[in-house]
């Protein structure tokens, strides 16, 4: 079990972050926030996927004068991001979002922060001071000969004392860094001097593929220490695959529960069944399941039977045949080429079993 670091709680909308809430998955539009249709459409695509929170980006004053538009077309909390422009986070407050993103190093001078926060506290509206290694302060960045872990955190630092300083304790902080070493080393040090939530993300992370790979080693080394209370993973892709990979990396870290978690074999030269087309299938068309269960494809007597049985519902090959487990117990046999129809058919049963009990 993993034992989380204790942070303070803070709400953003509807959804707690930190103290005993459970890990929230975010993600960010793609769309241009100033087409509100598109904007609503994907971020209702993202709730469906999982998604708890969503961040819009705001570059200019249309964008963030649509943001009342959005949210009361949603049901999950919105979040304004917002460079350069303070103003612009004024706008989002009066909007009615449920949080801000601000970087610390582009934002401007600490009068123009005292200013958002005064604005901010009179709706308690949760801040998210977002330090990212490519924008940190120049002379930071001159000290250490460029990005670090220590001038990241102490970047952090010196906007977390602003906020004290202003009595406003309602944050949350992001480190990011596109090398996975840096940015868990950065996370690290400042989670041992502050008891602020922290949001974590390898930023520019890549594409689908190696992007979750590199999020998931960020994210997930530090989640593995207890560190982290919301993640979100940054991807070249439609931001559902960002929730998608989100979600995944909590539940492997049984920090998340519900919907289906499917495990099966790399396939090798003992498999009795072309087990990697039929894995992919069987994902494909158990998309949509939200109640939790657990479900393999193995492809071989080597392991197969004994995972199969530890699962929900799981099939085993055999010589172009398939034994269909159920709760651990073998409850047919099939030819390889229904093993889908009866897997899929199997799992159906059970969810609709399911639903009837409650």
């Amino acid at each position: 079990m993993i034992e989380r670091r204790k942070t303070r709680q803070i709400q953003v909308g509807a959804v707690k972050i930190g103290g005993d809430a459970p890990v929230s998955v975010q993600s960010m539009t793609k769309t241009d926030t100033r087409d509100v249709r598109a904007t609503v459409d994907q971020i209702w695509a993202l709730e469906v996927a999982g998604c708890d929170i969503v961040r819009v980006g705001v570059p200019e004053k249309e964008a963030a004068e649509k943001l009342w538009e959005i949210r009361k077309q949603i049901r999950i909390p919105l979040i304004a991001d917002i460079h350069f422009d303070y103003r612009l986070a004024l706008i989002a407050l009066e909007q009615g979002v449920d949080g801000l993103r601000l970087n610390p190093g582009n934002i401007g001078d600490r009068s123009r922060v005292e200013e958002i926060v005064k604005a901010a506290t009179q709706r308690k509206i949760p801040i998210r001071i977002g330090v990212n290694s490519g924008s940190l302060e120049k002379d930071l960045l001159a000290r250490d000969g460029g990005p670090t872990p220590r001038g990241m955190a102490e970047s952090a630092m010196r906007h977390i004392r602003i906020l004290e300083d202003l009595n406003y304790p309602e944050m949350k902080v992001s480190l990011k860094a596109s090398d996975p070493l840096m940015m868990i080393e950065a996370y690290r040090l400042l989670a041992d001097e502050i008891e602020y939530p922290l949001h974590l993300g390898v930023t520019e992370a890549g594409t689908s593929g190696v992007g979750t790979i590199r999020s998931a080693v960020g994210i997930g080394t530090l989640l593995a220490e207890g560190i982290g209370d919301t993640i979100r993973v940054s991807l070249s892709a439609d931001p559902v695959e960002e929730i998608k990979a989100g979600v995944e990396i909590l539940k492997s870290l049984s920090l998340r529960r519900g919907g289906l978690t499917l495990v099966s074999c790399p396939s090798c030269a003992r498999a009795d069944i072309d087990l990697v087309p039929l894995a992919q299938e069987v994902e494909r068309r158990l998309a949509g399941i939200t109640k939790e269960i657990h479900v393999a494809v193995m492809g071989c007597e080597v392991n197969g039977p004994g995972e199969a049985r530890g699962a929900d519902i799981g099939v085993a090959g055999g010589k172009g045949i398939g034994w269909i487990f159920k709760k651990g117990e073998a409850a047919r046999k099939v030819k390889e080429s229904e093993i889908v129809d009866a897997l899929v058919e199997e799992v159906n049963k059970m969810v609709t079993e399911g639903n009837d009990h409650t």
